[in-house]
């Protein structure tokens, strides 16, 4: 069976003239085929420019997505093992430290006080735990009298001056410390506590 049934037959023009093509006009096809043809290749340029840059874009928030994450991970996984650091800080060292930095803070402050105000009489109240630690500080003057004052914490000392007192409150002082360490923990920028 012939298949010329269904091909077209371009041999001979419809109205039986031959067709003929000048110079002019043979230009003109060509022209126009070559503008047809950079049109169709800068449309093709330009959508795939385009499709880079999409991907490009795409590629690039997904970089970054995954560079937040990682850094959330890490910064939780640093906040998470600092805490029991800070908080045994807080909680051992500390005290120690601040038991052991009693005498010296009271001895700037009383010679403050003397540069201010020469040599009025001063009473020192601390807790009678705190007493031998601070001994020292009276020496043979008899202007400096160390009393021990039971409604005093450890670490909690009064110095009196004739009319006017200061406070060294190191309990407090070490609470308040606790109490930061423990609020900067429970409020992470995540909104999320870290365990």
């Amino acid at each position: 069976m012939s298949v010329a049934h269904l091909l077209e037959e371009f041999g001979d023009a419809s109205d039986g003239t031959p067709l003929a093509m000048t110079d002019v006009s043979l230009e003109e096809e060509r022209l126009a085929a070559f503008e047809k043809g950079y049109q169709a290749g800068w449309d093709d340029a330009v959508k795939a420019q385009s499709e880079d840059a999409r991907h490009i874009t795409a590629d690039l928030a997904q970089s970054l997505q995954d560079l937040r994450f990682t850094y959330e991970e890490a910064y939780g996984a640093v906040m998470a093992a600092l805490r029991p650091l800070l908080t045994e800080m807080a909680d051992a060292v500390l005290p120690h430290l601040a038991r052991e930095s009693l005498a010296p803070r009271i001895a700037e402050m009383l010679h403050d006080h003397a540069r201010a105000q020469g040599r009025l009489p001063i009473e020192i109240a601390a807790a009678p735990e705190d007493l031998p630690r601070l001994e020292h500080l009276t020496g043979d003057s008899l202007e400096i009298a160390l009393v021990a004052d039971d409604t005093l914490a450890e670490g909690q000392v009064y110095l009196r001056f004739g009319e006017s007192e200061a406070e060294v409150d190191l309990p407090g002082v070490l609470a308040g410390i606790t109490a930061a360490v423990s609020g900067f923990f429970d409020a992470q920028p995540t909104g999320k506590a870290i365990a």
